[in-house]
């Protein structure tokens, strides 16, 4: 695949107050259904290397543009992007297929949404697929105040939350040049100021490694954030501290046959407790950096499907 064009035609789908644009594949397979969910600065095309080979195995492929991306709705109120929201659009739009469980397969911060929807909704996940960013365990204290005691106010999850429309205003002003830096094998290397790393990157002029896609595929991406604008997404940043709060008493054990699927050359860091809150985990790791299954789609493809397929599945 090498353009929108070759993917799944997108569908408008009311879902919990919005609407979602979702690609499907596989319907003749309906009965397996897997849902894929994106990460940020994302969209759901990061997934199209997954989706003939999944279809192909007998699943049916959902991928929605969740709140905030794409032609998705994109609700004005910074609470309408928390745990609850994101989680709910997913259990609705098994509802709108007639499911009432599926797997999940998330990347980044769509990892960190499976992971929630698994906690708060357990009844509708059957199995968990997850790349790069891990369980995050619920501290003591709100993340990001920890964040900003840690890493200081520049740290870019600190500076969404406290200086509100700042990036968003940088990355909105040079959209493809801050994608094309993020987009690149190996994952981004941290800037000399870590903190403010995506504004950095959005002003970088030269080119600074080689891209995980081709100059059509990033197009896609592009056209989507040029359009869509960056408040809608980072304001999924802008909810960690109150996910927080709405995670306090909801059992923090995910029971769930779960894969988790590292890139060694990944800046965000490996679980070192994973398995005493995920008891039911197998970790795998590939040779790539942050953008695991646009850098290495084959064996990533490889790796789901083996492990689907012990689990019995589809």
């Amino acid at each position: 695949m090498s353009h929108l064009t070759d993917f799944p035609k997108p569908t408008l789908i009311p879902v919990n107050g919005v609407d979602l644009e979702v690609f499907e594949s596989g319907r003749e397979n309906k009965g397996n259904p897997i849902v894929l969910c994106h990460g940020w600065p994302e969209h759901a095309y990061s997934w199209r290397c997954q989706v003939p080979a999944l279809v192909a195995a007998g699943y049916h492929v959902i991928v929605p543009n969740q709140r905030g991306y794409g032609n998705s709705s994109r609700p004005s109120e910074v609470t309408d992007y928390d745990i609850e929201h994101l989680s709910g659009d997913l259990v609705a739009l098994l509802h709108h297929y007639g499911y009432e469980e599926a797997a999940f397969v998330g990347h980044d911060w769509g990892a960190m949404v499976v992971w929630g929807l698994t906690l708060l909704h357990p009844n509708r996940v059957n199995k968990v697929i997850n790349l790069s960013l891990p369980y995050q365990e619920r501290w003591e204290r709100p993340w990001i105040e920890v964040m900003e005691e840690i890493f200081g106010g520049d740290f870019y999850f600190v500076h969404f939350n406290r200086q509100p429309g700042v990036a968003d205003a940088v990355l909105n002003d040079n959209t493809a040049q801050f994608l094309r830096n993020m987009y690149r094998k190996n994952q981004p290397a941290l800037e000399p100021e870590p903190g403010m790393m995506m504004i950095n990157l959005a002003q970088a002029q030269t080119p600074l490694g080689e891209s995980v896609m081709s100059e059509n595929d990033l197009a896609v991406f592009v056209s989507a954030f040029e359009a869509s604008g960056f408040t809608s997404s980072i304001n999924w940043y802008r909810n960690l501290d109150r996910n927080w709060q709405l995670l306090a008493d909801v059992d923090p054990i995910i029971q769930q046959p779960t894969l988790m699927i590292y890139g060694d050359r990944d800046l965000v860091a490996k679980s070192e407790n994973l398995a005493d809150f995920v008891p039911n985990v197998d970790v795998v790791n590939l040779d790539c950096g942050h953008w695991i299954q646009q850098e290495k789609p084959e064996e990533t493809n490889q790796v789901i499907l083996k492990w689907l397929e012990q689990q019995g599945t589809p």
